[in-house]
């Protein structure tokens, strides 16, 4: 076995695997699932061993060994709660610490919201409870958030004299302009219908049941998708989120990676599933065939 198929070790969070779906759990419930110096790290390396073990980043559905490589990551909070933010411990120890010490710790968080957002997977994240600052965004930096109607979710930054900055970028491509100004200056909890209303979350549930139901629901859809094309679908998009060329550009830049695409052994093995009326070597169809 190689060093990269080694799980990384964490005391404050858990990952399981089942075939493609990685499963990672904050495992703080006694503190509601705050978010310090250790368990960011611990996330941050798991997050990037997944990335690592995926089909978008190897470009291939099994290992060496026959083991599959990763197509989803879904992330949960044990416990009553998704992630309260920032540990009390760490917001305290900010205030005594220096600019660039400060600096150092927004550049962590900074890294661990990028590497949910950038990640290869398609990335699940089941609220409950609360999701305050940071959680909220865990929340923006997922691609499809299943959350407890019962939920309650802020921005809550403003609240301790501070800006959501860190998550900001994320959040604001999440919910658009005048809702990411609106909630950082109110810094209010709203609950998942309102999340569900402006577009924090994608499906809100009645229980932790009918959680668990969505998110089976959700995997099963992606797992009928080409893993590669659902990875460069995220490239795509944040493509378009930084373009800074002329149209004309952006539309050459478009015919090229569709041609790439339909060149490339996805596309391929894609048109010759359908013109064949089978399913595709990724459709867990095939495989159990």
């Amino acid at each position: 076995m190689r060093m990269s198929d080694v799980k990384p070790s964490a005391e404050l969070c858990s990952l399981s695997i089942n075939a493609s779906v990685a499963n990672l759990t904050l495992e703080r419930s006694d503190v509601y699932n705050a978010l310090n110096v250790q368990l960011i790290s611990e996330i941050i390396d798991i997050l990037d061993w997944t990335t690592h073990r995926s089909v978008g980043r190897t470009g291939s559905l099994r290992d060496h060994d026959g083991a599959e490589y990763l197509r989803v990551l879904v992330l949960r909070g044990a416990g009553r709660h998704f992630c309260a933010g920032a540990d009390i411990n760490m917001m305290r120890d900010a205030g005594v610490k220096s600019p660039e010490e400060n600096r150092i710790g927004s550049e962590r968080l900074d890294r661990l919201f990028n590497s949910l957002w950038a990640h290869p997977c398609f990335t699940i994240s089941a609220v409950q409870g609360v999701a305050l600052g940071g959680g909220a965004g865990l929340i923006a930096c997922s691609d499809h958030v299943i959350a407890l109607d019962s939920s309650r979710i802020a921005l809550s930054e403003a609240k301790l004299g501070i800006l959501p900055a860190v998550i900001g970028p994320y959040v604001y491509r999440r919910v658009g302009s005048a809702q990411f100004r609106r909630l950082a200056m109110l810094a209010g909890r709203f609950d998942g219908h309102e999340a569900l209303n402006i577009g924090m979350v994608d499906q809100v549930s009645t229980s932790l049941d009918e959680t668990a139901e969505m998110v089976d629901a959700t995997i099963a859809t992606v797992m009928s998708t080409g893993p590669v094309a659902v990875t460069e679908a995220k490239s795509l998009t944040q493509t378009l989120d930084s373009w800074r060329g002329t149209d004309e550009d952006l539309r050459r830049w478009t015919l090229d990676k569709t041609s790439e695409m339909r060149g490339s052994p996805e596309g391929q093995e894609g048109l010759s599933a359908f013109l064949d009326r089978r399913p595709p070597a990724w459709s867990p169809e095939d495989q159990d065939g």
